[in-house]
């Protein structure tokens, strides 16, 4: 019986750890990190590497690799002015010290002064073109500047950004370009953020227990009558996972037989990084109640449950909507209704974002539609996510643009596990397609 604890640890995690000790700003090498841990550049190279996954370094044009603060990602739907010079290839022309600030909103400078001023606050962004009066407004209000058609600003203004730490940054796109641009990032920001990680709900600084290959069945009968619990991990010597090990392995075992003749070898794993909806999928699909989560180098980082992976999906059910995937997009014109008997029903209009280039509707578009419609038909019936299993589509003819459709859903069966649907597509009274949907369910209840 065993509690992960302190155990060697490789040179990979020592190069990580001296890398994590240095102060903020301090420049890093492969060769001088070689040279200091006495490691080949190959192992402190990957080190580095790992380094930046995790968000402790940062490789920065002309400067090289740095240490740098790590950033949580709460923080991922904020955009810092360093973001915005990269993504619109800007210069810098002031206030360099206020790079690392983040922008809450950006302001389209296409009004008057007075007017303007009205929309900027501290934190904010102004876009506009080669107005000095607008600059030095929008720097005395806190907010950076963003000059489009390539332009310069005065000196003066420029001398106020350096004293303030707010950037002013010059770019050769237009107005319409560069807004597109950020409000993309945004968006995209937004969605990642939606999407909850393994890490984001991982439990650190309390204790994993596992067991090793050489423990047996008492040891197990003792850790469980300690913890209560009858999963656990088995690890080697250097903490890789190299098994799982439950009750229902050890029926019929002799109590001295060792855990790794009985246990289930190369287990089902995910890394912090997997996102909470593929883990609980993988659950479900394998039947998994017990998911050990792993680093790059199957090293044992902590333990997640079905319990709570289900218990994040929740939280995440209950969250506002943030951001828009195609999905979202492609879903969000259209409206429920009841039909005469009560039945569920959606209609909404084909878009031209839905079409393909003979302008009707593609496939593609069709296939989101009815499968956004079965999720929708279960989740009136249960509060469940779904997991397809398996979808057969008939498309019997082709949907012009703004045409209105309606799709009608119906169940045919649905289980504590298991759901099959019935998906068909209307237009004019007219069957266009339609599909048959099998799915496993993850019930949230």
């Amino acid at each position: 019986m065993e509690q992960q604890g302190a155990h060697q640890s490789t040179k990979h995690e020592q190069i990580l750890q001296y890398i994590e000790s240095l102060k903020v700003g301090t420049k890093i090498s492969v060769r001088k990190i070689a040279e200091t841990l006495d490691v080949s550049e190959g192992t402190a190279y990957r080190a580095i590497k790992e380094a930046d996954n995790q968000g402790l370094v940062s490789t920065k044009e002309r400067i090289g690799t740095v240490r740098v603060e790590k950033k949580q990602r709460q923080n991922i739907d904020k955009l810092t002015f360093a973001e915005v010079v990269n993504m619109v290839d800007g210069e810098v022309l002031g206030g360099r010290g206020g790079l690392e600030k983040t922008l809450n909103k950006f302001v389209i400078g296409a009004m008057e002064q007075d007017a303007m001023m009205r929309y900027i606050e501290a934190g904010s962004l102004l876009i506009v073109g080669n107005r000095s009066e607008a600059h030095f407004g929008a720097l005395e209000q806190g907010a950076g500047v963003l000059i489009t058609g390539g332009f310069d600003t005065s000196d003066e203004v420029k001398r106020l950004a350096d004293e303030l730490d707010l950037p002013i940054i010059s770019s050769s796109y237009d107005t319409f370009t560069v807004a597109s641009m950020i409000n993309r990032a945004i968006y995209d920001r937004l969605i990642k953020k939606k999407i909850l990680l393994i890490e984001d709900i991982l439990v650190t600084g309390m204790p994993i227990y596992t067991l090793k290959g050489h423990h047996t069945l008492k040891e197990w009968q003792r850790m469980n009558e300690q913890t209560g619990h009858s999963r656990f991990p088995v690890i080697d010597e250097w903490n890789r996972v190299i098994g799982m090990v439950t009750a229902k392995d050890l029926i019929g075992a002799e109590p001295e037989q060792t855990i790794d003749r009985l246990m289930t070898r190369n287990p089902v794993t995910a890394s912090p990084q997997t996102s909470v909806a593929s883990a609980a999928h993988m659950m479900v699909w394998e039947g998994i109640e017990l998911l050990p989560i792993v680093d790059s180098n199957r090293k044992l980082v902590g333990v997640i449950s079905r319990k709570d992976v289900l218990r994040a999906m929740q939280y995440i059910q209950k969250q506002p909507q943030n951001g828009e995937t195609f999905e979202d997009l492609i879903w969000s014109g259209f409206t429920e209704e009841r039909d005469a008997q009560g039945q569920l029903l959606f209609r909404g209009t084909i878009t031209p974002q839905m079409t393909n280039h003979f302008g009707s509707v593609s496939e593609g578009a069709l296939t989101t539609l009815m499968a956004q419609a079965a999720y929708h038909v279960v989740q009136d019936v249960k509060k469940s996510d779904l997991v397809m299993d398996n979808m057969s589509f008939y498309f019997l003819r082709p949907v012009q643009i703004d045409s209105v459709v309606e799709i009608r859903p119906k169940i045919i069966e649905v289980s504590r596990k298991f759901s099959k649907m019935d998906v068909e597509i209307y237009h004019a009274q007219s069957l266009v397609c339609k599909a048959m949907l099998t799915a496993q369910v993850i019930d949230q209840s």
